[in-house]
C-alpha cells in the first residue's frame, strides 16, 4: 500500500476482554501494539479481574493513544465484548483473547481480503501453540470465500451442513 492508500484505510476497533491474564497480557497489547495495519482502536476491557490486569491495562493506555480501558464489573466474556462493542468506533471490529497474540500482518491480510473481496466479514483460523518457540509459514494463506448464509452456516452451525 502507498502512502496516499494507507490515510483512507478505515479504523478497526479491537477489543480485548482481560481477566486473570496478567502471565500473557503483555504479549497480547504488544503483538496488537505492532501491527502493520496501524489504524487501530484498541479497547481493554478490565472485567473485574483481582489481579495487576487492571494496573497493566491503565500503563498500556499511557504508553498508546490508541488505547481505551474500561473498568467493569465481572459479568464474564461476552458481556466484557459487548461493553467493548458499545464503545467502539472503527468501522469494523476485531477480536483478540487476552491470552493469545497475532501474527504482526493479520489486521493487514484481513483488511485486504475484506477490499479484494469487496466482503462485509474477514476471519482467520487460529493455530495453538504451547511455549514461545516456533516457526510458521504464513505466507501464503488460504483465502475462503461465502455468502451469508454459507458464513452463518459453517461458522455458528445453525443447521450445519459441509460447505
Amino acid at each position: 500500500m502507498t502512502k496516499a492508500s494507507k490515510a483512507k484505510e478505515p479504523l478497526i476497533s479491537v477489543i480485548v476482554p482481560v481477566f486473570k491474564v496478567e502471565e500473557y497480557l503483555e504479549k497480547c497489547v504488544d503483538s496488537i501494539i505492532n501491527q502493520t495495519y496501524k489504524n487501530l482502536e484498541i479497547i481493554l476491557v478490565d472485567d473485574g479481574s483481582p489481579d495487576n490486569c487492571p494496573k497493566l491495562c491503565d500503563e498500556y493506555k499511557k504508553k498508546d493513544k490508541r488505547i481505551r480501558v474500561i473498568h467493569k464489573k465481572n459479568g464474564g466474556l461476552s458481556d466484557a465484548r459487548n461493553e467493548g462493542i458499545k464503545i467502539a468506533t472503527g468501522e469494523y471490529i476485531g477480536f483478540v483473547d487476552s491470552d493469545d497474540w497475532i501474527e504482526n500482518n493479520m489486521y493487514s491480510v484481513l483488511y485486504e481480503n475484506l477490499e479484494k473481496n469487496n466482503a462485509d466479514i474477514s476471519v482467520c483460523e487460529l493455530e495453538r501453540r504451547t511455549g514461545y518457540d516456533y516457526k510458521i509459514d504464513n505466507s501464503n494463506p488460504e483465502v475462503e470465500i461465502y455468502n451469508q448464509e454459507e458464513y452463518l452456516l459453517r461458522y455458528f452451525k445453525i443447521g450445519y451442513q459441509q460447505i
